[in-house]
């Protein structure tokens, strides 16, 4: 029997633990954080549900539109809601555990280390095992950078890991670094009641995303009350008793209760021994593997955040899924970025899938392009909402959808209508022809393919 051994229980390490299970392996996890890793302990989940809180209080901080009177103040309890998040936390691991012991798969408490091509060394409370196996695959994930000038004391300065030891609602939490995570819970804390300081590096918030988008979003969370700091550098972070200051590199100072730190990603590479068997990293410290999920190495696949491809549990559990095919002898599909689709959690949502505004000017593709304001979608109107578009991009002449971006509450669902025409290599007519229902949200979908027509 074939023999696996995954280093890293997160989706990359446990969806491929599965894969390989189904297809006849013998599969060892070693794992050090808690089976689902960050994605389901600190990241991901808690994250998530976290928001879902905050939404709720958005949603009833709106509910005067639609004549639902309600008390004068409706506030979160933060403890009972972090509370909350780690139980849900806590208990999908369990799961996830349970799926692992149901499929037969062996799962090591400890740290691995690969000491040579067809070895891990598993180092456990009870000491080391060697594992020796036909294929290793490398999951394990990545942590949140810090600097030396702003240290996270879990406290008042916090990364995402540590944020959800608070139990009472920060009076104005500064949150430095403006891409997904640090807009993510920007939105959150705003939504919850909290005064909110962002401090952005870059000209706009979420500067790789769709710049309609992004604007739309700078401009809902300005109009909600949140402070905007765009071109503005962290230089330090540093606590003064129950208060921080963050001091930017042109000598301003904002003092707030707490500060959040999302800065980015650091792989967790280090310690693995992948130097000395000829594993590749560039120079962040991401595992360089290919679209199977190879490395230098034959034998030894990387899949997850380790590798920086694409930092998504999805990607990473594809990547994981993909591996064990490629070395299992099973029909391999080799990762197809330009398909892959993806939720920012702000509020509103942005959902994008395929092929970006950036990429299509960078490359110059010829692309046509429709857009439609959620607010003239009659479902919207009904729901109050007023924030949030659907953009389409096709290709000229044959109409294939290549790409898409909804904005608006749950796009995260609406996006899948998207993401399958993309995958499938549908044109818009295909998705404009399918019936939506009236009213709803996902009309506006069919509305814009419709607006791509073309005459033949």
């Amino acid at each position: 029997m074939t023999h696996v051994a995954i280093i890293g229980g997160g989706p990359g390490g446990y969806e491929a633990a599965l894969i390989a299970r189904r297809l006849g392996a013998e599969v060892t996890i070693v794992d050090r954080d808690g089976l689902g890793g960050s994605t389901v302990l600190t990241d991901c989940v808690p994250s998530k549900t976290l928001i879902a809180t905050s939404d709720l209080l958005t949603e009833v901080g709106s509910s005067a539109e639609l004549g639902v009177e309600l008390p004068t103040s409706v506030s979160a309890d933060l403890a009972a809601v972090n509370q909350r998040v780690l139980d849900l936390a806590a208990a999908q691991s369990s799961d996830i555990g349970e799926r692992m012991a149901a499929a037969g798969v062996t799962v090591l408490s400890g740290t691995g280390k690969v000491v040579a091509a067809n070895t891990v060394v598993a180092t456990t409370a009870t000491g080391d095992a060697t594992l020796v196996a036909d294929g290793i695959l490398i999951a394990t994930g990545a942590h949140p950078r810090v600097v030396d000038s702003a240290q996270p004391d879990g406290e008042r300065i916090l990364t995402w890991e540590q944020i959800y030891n608070l139990s009472e609602l920060p009076t104005h939490m500064i949150v430095v670094g403006s891409g997904v995570t640090g807009a993510e819970f920007a939105s959150a804390y705003n939504g919850l009641g909290a005064k909110v300081t962002l401090v952005s590096s870059r000209s706009r918030v979420l500067p790789g995303e769709d710049p309609d988008a992004a604007n739309l979003i700078e401009d809902v969370f300005t109009r909600r009350g949140m402070t905007v700091m765009d071109n503005s550098r962290m230089e330090s972070v540093v606590r003064d008793g129950d208060e921080v200051i963050v001091t930017l590199t042109d000598g301003r100072t904002v003092r707030g209760s707490h500060c959040l730190l999302a800065l980015g990603s650091i792989p967790n590479t280090a310690g693995l021994g992948l130097a000395d068997v000829g594993v590749g990293t560039d120079a962040g410290g991401f595992i360089e593997v290919d679209k199977v999920s190879r490395t230098a190495v034959p034998g030894i696949y990387a899949a997850g955040d380790c590798t920086g491809v694409f930092m998504l549990a999805s990607v990473a559990a594809q990547q994981g899924r993909i591996a064990m095919a490629h070395l299992l002898g099973d029909a391999v599909h080799p990762l197809d970025l330009t398909k892959v689709s993806s939720n920012i959690f702000t509020s509103p949502e942005i959902a994008t899938v395929g092929v970006s505004q950036r990429q299509i000017d960078e490359q110059g593709l010829l692309v046509d392009t429709a857009m439609l304001p959620l607010a003239t979608n009659p479902r919207a109107k009904m729901l109050g909402v007023h924030d949030g578009f659907v953009k389409l991009f096709s290709r000229q002449g044959v109409g294939t959808l290549i790409g898409g971006v909804v904005v608006g509450p749950k796009a995260s669902e609406l996006i899948h209508t998207v993401a399958v025409a993309v995958s499938a290599s549908l044109t818009a007519d295909h998705v404009a022809n399918a019936f939506t229902v009236y009213p709803s949200l996902s009309g506006s979908v069919g509305e814009v393919a419709r607006r791509l027509h073309r005459q033949l």
